[in-house]
């Protein structure tokens, strides 16, 4: 079936005075173009823009429902003569710097003309008399989002401006209207083709407790950006690694709720130094500049980062960050019992593999073979176990059923198919093969590389000879290729 493209968004700058299309009453139109979908789909659109102001603005980490009521409307409500409220969401919006910019309540209204459907929505902020509102916040009492039917039908912004607020087509204000109209423009086809998302974040943390730990987090590291040692960007890698940290924590509070907790010193200002965390650790495998593992154990979580070098940075980490640093080349044919793989594979370890190139697909393996607790790979380059990925000729492993692929909500099914999607779908097959229950985010980091493959249950279907069986083959496949070479560390193993 061919694709329909969305109609263009083509705005346009409403005249001072809109007498015959029903502009309320005092208020400025301020910009306008077509409906491009019937007047039922107008709310759900609406209910877009109400619970995801984050979409239109960079300033804003999201909004919090207070209350959503059909009666008793607070006076404070702007009335019409022609337009009834029908119902009225309180919400709170939260800004992404909270020591530059405050939150602020608001009032996200519903209004229908007698005996018609929706087509008003209109946002009133909430703060006290002589209060400045929020910089994130357009300089109106009221801004309005209008349905104006006609043989033509509308959308429309209309705005209650503070007195002195520039409305001009090169106000700000303006240019906000314009961004505001062209998601309203966007949601309201998206909701009549039934879009669906090619991916969806917060399959496994909510996004609330990941935004509101991630601020923490990035207030006690973000010093890193100044002391970056390395010749990389600061700005992408340390935040980056904030984000796969935070996200590590509260995917081991989940995971591990009834298993090994950390210390038991009531500090209500850091909470995660009591929350569960892996039984045996983690292993940071092809750590790199070693911040994530600097991260984690800064935050109280134990384990090591392994590389086959030590990077500029890892001297002038803490002495605790040091110890955890290591430098080490592993050969994942080798026996489990060798005692350098004991040593980082303690029972119950959590392996992580953040752009592990060449280690990626030996992540499941290894985490089946060493009775790992769970493992987190972000794939970055596609590396078959002793070659590149090649989508043509890689041998694949056995999908579970027909929709594995799209169950993984790793992106890439139907025309999205991409080299990198089939790698990574090619490694959730892998996982399952290795036997575990496979399960996939979209990080919430600085990166076009930002899907986690993740192991933290083992699969019933599958036993654990079953499956110890399955990697046993796979290595000895690669020891009968030949082909696998150890990479030698560049150092004095176990120094940095």
């Amino acid at each position: 079936m061919a694709t329909i493209e969305r109609p263009k968004f083509e705005p346009e700058p409403c005249d001072a005075i809109v007498s015959d299309t029903g502009a309320l009453k005092g208020w400025l139109p301020l910009i306008s173009c077509a409906a491009n979908f019937p007047i039922e789909i107008f709310e759900v659109a609406m209910s877009q823009l109400i619970h995801h102001p984050e979409y239109n603005s960079t300033l804003i980490l999201r909004s919090e429902e207070i209350f959503d009521i059909v009666s008793d409307f607070p006076e404070s409500l702007p009335t019409f003569e022609n337009l009834q409220p029908i119902r009225c969401i309180r919400r709170k919006l939260l800004p992404r710097r909270p020591g530059r910019d405050p939150s602020m309540e608001q009032f996200c209204t519903l209004y229908a003309s007698p005996g018609e459907r929706t087509d008003t929505l209109i946002l009133t902020p909430i703060v006290e008399p002589g209060s400045a509102l929020p910089y994130y916040h357009p300089t109106v009492s009221h801004l309005a989002f209008r349905y104006v039917r006609s043989h033509t039908p509308t959308l429309r912004i209309e705005v209650d401006p503070l007195p002195g607020t520039p409305t001009d087509l090169n106000s700000r204000l303006y240019r906000t209207c314009l961004a505001l109209l062209e998601t309203l423009h966007r949601y309201g086809w998206g909701a009549i083709t039934n879009y669906k998302k090619r991916v969806n974040h917060d399959c496994l943390v909510s996004r609330e407790q990941y935004q509101d730990l991630y601020l923490q987090m990035r207030e006690r590291h973000k010093h890193l950006v100044v002391t970056w040692k390395e010749v990389t960007d600061p700005l992408k890698h340390v935040f980056e690694d904030i984000g796969i940290a935070t996200y590590l924590m509260l995917l081991w509070k989940e995971t591990f709720s009834t298993g090994n907790l950390g210390s038991d010193d009531m500090n209500l200002s850091e909470p995660w130094k009591t929350w569960p965390r892996p039984p045996g650790g983690f292993l940071d495998a092809g750590c790199g500049n070693g911040l994530l593992t600097h991260i984690l154990v800064a935050e109280g979580y134990d384990g090591y980062g392994i590389d086959l070098r030590a990077r500029m940075s890892w001297s002038h980490y803490p002495e605790t960050t040091q110890a955890a640093l290591r430098v080490h080349a592993f050969d994942p044919t080798a026996d489990a019992a060798d005692p350098a793989a004991q040593m980082y594979f303690k029972p119950g370890v959590f392996i992580i593999g953040n752009h592990a190139d060449e280690l990626t697909p030996w992540i499941p393996v290894l985490s089946t073979v060493h009775g790992a607790s769970g493992y987190i790979s972000i794939p970055c380059c596609s590396w078959a176990f002793d070659m590149k990925f090649e989508r043509s000729s890689t041998p694949s492993f056995p999908l579970p059923h027909a929709d594995f692929a799209e169950s993984l909500n790793l992106g890439g099914e139907g025309s999205n198919k991409s080299a990198y999607s089939m790698y990574r779908i090619w490694l959730g097959a892998l996982s399952v093969h290795c036997g575990w229950v496979v399960e996939c985010e979209t990080l919430r980091i600085p990166s076009t590389r930002n899907w986690a493959i993740i192991g933290r249950r083992r699969l019933n279907s599958v036993s654990e000879n079953e499956a110890l069986a399955n990697v046993t083959d796979i290595i000895q496949d690669v020891k009968d290729r030949a082909q696998f070479k150890t990479r030698k560390p560049e150092g004095k193993a176990g120094d940095h």
